[in-house]
């Protein structure tokens, strides 16, 4: 099987996340989490997470947000980039998981809501050149 990662593997750089079903496009550049080192420290370095960003984290099918700074919304997806799981808005000191997910993708509180993504939903990735 494929994984719907491939593309920020095969090249990396700056990619948007786009929900295929509408359209709307959940992050305009994606930090990539893949290695043990990355995948622990995730968001907890960082004071903000602006509008625009979002980080992936594979693979992994939980995440907790003990010692952030801020609520971040995510999306649980399976291998081939469908949305499994979601979760609004995880302020500091939670953990959330799902059993079927290979990959969390983390977005700025709100985001979800914005973009209308559901359980359900297939992510895909576009690459584009600054």
């Amino acid at each position: 099987m494929t994984t719907f990662l491939l593309p920020l593997v095969r090249h990396p750089g700056d990619h948007s996340l786009r929900n295929e079903r509408t359209g709307a496009v959940l992050a305009t550049h994606i930090l990539a989490a893949f290695d043990s080192a990355s995948r622990r420290t995730g968001l907890l370095r960082h004071d903000s997470f602006p509008d625009g960003r979002g980080i992936i984290i594979a693979p992994s099918n939980a995440i907790h947000t003990f010692f952030m700074r801020f609520a971040i919304d995510v999306a649980f997806v399976s291998k081939d980039g469908r949305v499994v799981k979601i979760r609004a808005a995880i302020p500091p000191w939670r953990m959330v998981g799902a059993l079927r997910a290979y990959a969390v993708v983390e977005l700025p509180a709100g985001t979800l809501a914005e973009t209308g993504t559901v359980a359900g939903d297939q992510l895909e990735f576009e690459k584009y050149d600054i």
